[in-house]
């Protein structure tokens, strides 16, 4: 028994109305998610480099937990978790403004942060200890160091290992769909209820994410190329 496919579909402006509001939310979820992920990962990371042993303690525990608990978690954690005990006001001023969204990319984010952070450390491990020695002595700070000398090499040399997660972020702003943000897995669901062609729709899908991930690696094997730290 052979199904006939109905590729019309994808030339309806309906279908295609659907299907780019929920690309455009999975842009934008994406990139908030990252936004957020590539600060936290400094942030990690430069504690990690830290001799206060506090800093390094609660950096490790940062990144062990986020590494070791699977996304879907982390998002039901702030959803339904978090939104739970905090102050009344605030509650009501993000359910007011979209708080599926902000949940999703917040879990999406800190989450993908804990990987980012180990890509950076593994940059500034690579950087020799005396650029850092060099910087203080020539009246640096600890911090200035880190963000003048240390991070801009760092995350060069880090470059391909970023580039990955972030397109493993962008793939995995899919899970959000879980907790009713509109995103472009969540639409396909529903344009697949609405018109009963899985195929078709899911063909749609898969190809729309495969085309972003594929720029989004060719994007960053241009970045790396041209900001590859050369030897001399």
């Amino acid at each position: 028994m052979s199904i006939e496919l109905d590729y019309t579909l994808f030339a309806k402006p309906e279908f295609l109305a659907q299907v780019g509001k929920g690309l455009i939310n999975t842009i934008e979820l994406a990139v908030f998610a990252f936004a957020l992920a590539m600060t936290m990962a400094v942030v990690i990371a430069v504690m990690r480099m830290s001799t206060n042993r506090l800093c390094v303690a609660v950096a490790a525990a940062y990144v062990e937990y986020h590494q070791n608990v699977p996304l879907l978690v982390h998002i039901f954690l702030w959803y339904f978790g978090v939104a739970a005990i905090l102050p009344a006001d605030l509650q009501q001023w993000i359910n007011a403004n979209n708080s599926e969204f902000i949940f999703a990319f917040i879990g999406v984010g800190l989450c993908l942060g804990g990987y980012m952070s180990e890509d950076l450390r593994g940059g500034i491990r690579s950087i020799p200890g005396a650029q850092l020695e060099a910087s203080r002595a020539l009246g640096l700070t600890y911090l200035q160091a880190c963000r003048l000398v240390i991070l801009p090499q760092a995350v060069r040399v880090a470059m391909p290992p970023l580039v990955n997660h972030t397109v493993l972020l962008f793939k995995n702003t899919s899970l959000a769909m879980t907790i009713g943000v509109a995103e472009l897995t969540y639409v396909t669901k529903e344009v697949e209820s609405q018109t009963f062609k899985t195929f078709e729709v899911y063909l749609a899908s898969t190809v729309i994410y495969l085309a972003l991930s594929l720029v989004l690696m060719w994007g960053g094997a241009l970045i790396e190329h041209r900001t590859r730290i050369r030897a001399r």
